[in-house]
């Protein structure tokens, strides 16, 4: 499988994960580009989750149909279903749609996966999806994936 490098302006990978971006903070999704998409990518899914939670992985944003040919989400993308360019924003772990920050119990630090996949299809999904059912979804689409990890401790 090819891989994907994904990056942010505002953190490098293992770094902390400035708290703009969490629930300290504005808790808006922070900007995240990824490069080296392979021919013949239809579309490109996110899903952030925190395996470090204590309930197991929490999934922190789940957004699907992204456009092929673009390489980044912006900072601030709205919690809308839908977006304007197709993208679809599945329920993550707070029950609601779009971007959750980071909001760990306090104590040692917790690690937040920001995985990127470029797939070979469009999704057929609705936007009630979850982590668990886009990954099912992806199975056997996989071109290549790459992934950007950061850290925040309250």
């Amino acid at each position: 499988m090819l891989e994907l490098t994904v990056m942010s302006a505002v953190f490098a990978m293992g770094a902390d994960i400035p708290p703009r971006y969490t629930c300290t903070g504005e808790d808006v999704s922070p900007p995240i580009t990824w490069q080296a998409v392979p021919e013949g990518t239809r579309s490109i899914a996110l899903i952030c989750d925190d395996p470090d939670a204590p309930v197991g992985i929490w999934t922190h944003w789940v957004i699907f149909n992204i456009p092929a040919d673009k390489t980044t989400l912006p900072e601030g993308v709205s919690p809308d279903a839908r977006l304007p360019d197709g993208s679809i924003q599945g329920i993550n772990d707070f029950h609601r749609h779009g971007y959750g920050g980071p909001c760990p119990p306090p104590g040692k630090p917790h690690r937040y996966f920001f995985r990127v996949y470029a797939l070979d299809t469009m999704l057929n999904l609705p936007a009630s999806t979850t982590r668990s059912q886009l990954l099912a979804a992806m199975e056997g689409h996989i071109l290549a994936k790459g992934e950007l990890m950061g850290k925040f401790q309250r």
